[in-house]
């Protein structure tokens, strides 16, 4: 049986007592999608790293008996918050989102790229999930549910303020709880420093103005995201420091739980390519082992996930590969997979969409709150429609559109292929499929001069507001086309078309693919139009299909 004294943490008495006393949810093994362009499980007891070739950016995770949940920012994309499941930490499925749309409402009805949900902690505490998570516009939110499926409690403003982020609850032995939290100096004006409250056991509010626990200005400059633990009467502080692209991951140790922190770099970049890694979680077997989940920026790959062993060496954690053993490791690419008990199958976060359900997929999110017209799931008529929504006041490019319909990038190379029917009713209608982020490019549909025609645009610093690049428009007879974006390192996008589904045209330059703000690539369909109608066009999209 496994020690309690052996690995204390804020949540861990608890999630830990779940697997003592037998907690489960019902859940089923995860299952998910076998065919996906990214496998980490290697079918051989061993796995690969990425664990998650997808824009999960700055994941936590806890365990709850024999079952892993994470958590990962979703901005504004919607709906947010996803919870991801697994039985083995290798393969993962999406369980489900916490809300559909984001709070304030209003406020994120039209794209607020970049804003939305920073750097979320789970935790498992008295029988229920919390999560809490950072919006650098309106302060610190907390929701909760009983079971990770949900239902989960709309978000509670616990602390409302500016360039409050990256928030973490703790919960001690002696009953009293804890948030400790960092500052986006976009909107505080401050930054590099981590500070704790007390808070109410229900974590519902805040009891002081709070106290700085650690600056990291001389050293460890933007030091955030800090996740507390406690174990063998230290309160550890786990905190990525030094930037997305190019930081590393600190902890912190102090016998008090205001200090004062000694502080170590635990892991690196080190020797190998794995830039930046750090931001993540520490999460335990049921049998003691340790394992350490952390992001690495690969651009318009997003944020991808990555899964270290972890050992503890005087009280320190040693994370990944240690060389040369001075306690600070590097990343591993390829290890033995957690020792959990038993096999699992492998999985991976569905992609692919025949439609054929009365619900979206869980990949999809929109660029925005989304509007119940947008679209529709037709269940067993199997396809999903996307009507034409008009374009917003100031419509510049699709930047400024919300209601397009997207998925994270899966893996460094596939294809995604499209069957489309479009039912235009107005000039100015369009619809397609798009790669998504900073810079655009898309195939699709339009209703132009009286006819339907064949377009692939372009757009570069559509975040500056920059107009589409036209390189094709050309009349189609057929308003059902299939469309293909294919994808190759580094993001390399080429778009083709095909009127029958088996042999497809290549149209148009390669496009790079880029990231939008703080999150990756995406690639999905849109629909839309410049005129106001009392009944607009639609596009009947059959199937979604990654490979």
């Amino acid at each position: 049986m496994l020690r309690l004294s052996s690995f204390v943490t804020a949540g861990f008495v608890v999630f830990c007592s779940g697997f003592l006393y037998g907690q489960s949810f019902n859940l089923p093994v995860p299952q998910g999608d076998v065919n996906n362009a990214w496998m980490a499980d290697k079918g051989n007891g061993t796995f690969k790293n990425p664990i998650l070739h997808s824009d999960y950016s700055d994941p936590d995770a806890i365990r709850v008996g024999e079952d892993y949940f994470m958590t990962a920012s979703s901005f504004n994309c919607a709906p947010g918050l996803p919870i991801l499941h697994s039985r083995d930490m290798v393969n993962w499925t999406i369980l489900t989102h916490v809300f559909t749309r984001q709070i304030p409402v209003d406020h994120f009805s039209k794209p607020q790229h970049g804003n939305g949900v920073w750097a979320p902690a789970i935790r498992y505490y008295g029988g229920m999930f919390y999560i809490f998570y950072g919006d650098p516009d309106f302060g610190i939110y907390m929701t909760k549910a009983k079971h990770p499926a949900g239902p989960w409690t709309e978000p509670h403003l616990v602390k409302a303020g500016k360039g409050w982020i990256d928030s973490c609850p703790f919960w001690d032995e002696d009953g009293n709880a804890y948030l400790v939290h960092a500052f986006a100096g976009s909107r505080s004006g401050i930054k590099s420093i981590l500070v704790l409250h007390r808070m109410r056991p229900d974590g519902t509010a805040l009891l002081d103005d709070g106290v700085l626990v650690f600056d990291g200005h001389k050293e460890h400059t933007t030091v955030e995201g800090p996740k507390m633990y406690k174990r063998n009467g230290y309160y550890y502080l786990f905190a990525p420091a030094g930037g997305v692209a190019t930081g590393w991951q600190l902890v912190l140790r102090s016998r008090n739980i205001y200090g004062p922190y000694e502080a170590k770099v635990v892991m690196d970049q080190g020797k190998t390519k794995i830039n930046g890694p750090h931001q993540g979680a520490w999460v335990d077997t049921p049998g003691g082992e340790s394992w350490f989940f952390h992001f690495q920026d690969r651009e318009a790959y997003g944020r991808i996930v990555h899964l270290q062993p972890m050992k503890w060496v005087a009280d320190w954690p040693v994370i990944g590969n240690d060389p040369d053993g001075d306690g600070k490791g590097e990343p591993v690419m390829e290890f033995k997979k957690p020792l959990v008990g038993k096999a699992f199958p492998l999985a991976a976060p569905a992609t692919s969409d025949e439609f054929d359900l009365p619900q979206l997929g869980l990949q999809w999110q929109w660029q925005a709150n989304p509007q119940p017209e947008w679209g529709f799931p037709t269940g067993y008529l199997g396809f999903f429609r996307l009507n034409a929504v008009l374009n917003p006041p100031g419509f510049k490019n699709l930047w400024d559109l919300p209601n397009l319909l997207l998925q994270k990038i899966p893996a460094p190379a596939f294809s995604a292929t499209t069957k489309l029917t479009f039912s235009p009713n107005t000039v100015g209608e369009k619809a397609g499929l798009v790669v998504m982020g900073a810079d655009y490019a898309y195939i699709g549909l339009e209703k132009a001069d009286g006819q339907l025609r064949l377009v692939l645009s372009s757009c570069k610093a559509a975040d500056k507001g920059s107009a589409e690049t036209v390189h094709l428009s050309q009349p189609v007879s057929s308003n059902t086309v299939y469309f293909r974006v294919e994808v190759k390192e580094p993001a390399m996008c080429s778009f083709s078309y095909s009127t029958d589904g088996k042999t497809f045209q290549p149209v148009g330059p390669p496009f790079e693919a880029k990231p939008g703000r703080w999150i990756g690539a995406k690639i999905g369909l849109f629909c839309s139009r410049t005129q106001v109608t009392n009944d607009s066009g639609y596009a009947d999209a059959d199937w979604f299909r990654v490979e």
